[in-house]
């Protein structure tokens, strides 16, 4: 792991996030035989929830560099035919998943910060037979779609790193279409976190640190323009974790990972 010194300077500190996050996800694309302090690979779909049925259509250079936090596809927002974003597509594990749900006839589109993840993804949609999905490297506050032109955003343990959550959040608003659907797993809190604790960017990309309290996630979520928001199911993430410092941090905090879904007004 990559340690990265704290500043006060705002600008400064969201451009070391972004790059202890591209740094970390980096690793976690090109050695998925390393152990990480939170759940990766098919153990990690498998203890999230997904179906058996389902990873055993994706291929394992996919699932290997697996890190969600959760099954959005619990949401069962999904139509054969719509148009999906998936926000942090990562190696490609639930962006292949998509597109094998909405068929020939659906299109799917990633956006990723971290390059190396990114590669991997591509190479995994081909292995798959994939042609109804691309990737693109974007930020999640800034998303590069039009206007109303999602059925449905999914993401997997993504947005908990973004450093502006508002404007994440008024992008993925932006984008679907009116009565559009969220499906989202993420990672909050129980508790707030310290200011001391948020200034140090390497602890964000730990998936603790840049997660705020559950309530605050529902009530932002609403207030951007989701008015029904539903929590369908809620898992101990961090109980997966091999390392003990990093339960005991997720235990502190109460931080777990919700599975929600919700509609654009």
């Amino acid at each position: 792991m990559v340690v990265v010194l704290p500043t006060k300077n705002k600008e400064e500190l969201r451009e070391r996030i972004i790059n202890a996050v591209q740094d970390l996800y980096a690793e976690v694309a090109c050695k998925p035989s390393k152990e990480f302090h939170f759940p990766t690979g098919r153990p990690a779909c498998e203890y999230v929830g997904y179906p058996t049925s389902e990873l055993d259509r994706i291929p394992e250079t996919a699932l290997e560099s697996f890190a969600g936090v959760g099954y959005p596809f619990a949401a069962e927002v999904l139509e054969s035919g719509m148009t999906i974003l998936d926000i942090g597509s990562g190696s490609g594990t639930d962006l292949i998943n998509a597109a094998l749900r909405v068929g020939p006839g659906g299109t799917v589109f990633g956006v990723d910060l971290t390059t190396e993840m990114i590669e991997k993804g591509e190479e995994n949609l081909k292995a798959a037979g994939i042609t109804n999905a691309e990737i693109k490297q974007a930020n999640a506050e800034s998303l590069p779609f039009p206007d109303a032109s999602i059925d449905v955003v999914t993401s997997n343990g993504v947005l908990n790193l973004v450093p502006d959550k508002k404007t994440a959040f008024s992008e993925i608003f932006r984008v679907l279409k009116p009565g559009g659907k969220i499906q989202i797993s993420d990672i909050v809190l129980a508790q707030e976190i310290s200011e001391k604790s948020k200034a140090n960017p390497q602890l964000w990309a730990e998936c603790i640190v840049g997660a705020i309290p559950e309530e605050a996630y529902i009530e932002l979520i609403r207030d951007t323009g989701f008015p029904d928001v539903e929590i369908v199911s809620r898992i101990d993430y961090f109980d997966g974790s091999a390392s003990d410092s990093t339960k005991n941090a997720a235990r502190q905090f109460g931080a777990t990972s919700i599975t929600l879904r919700g509609t654009r007004k």
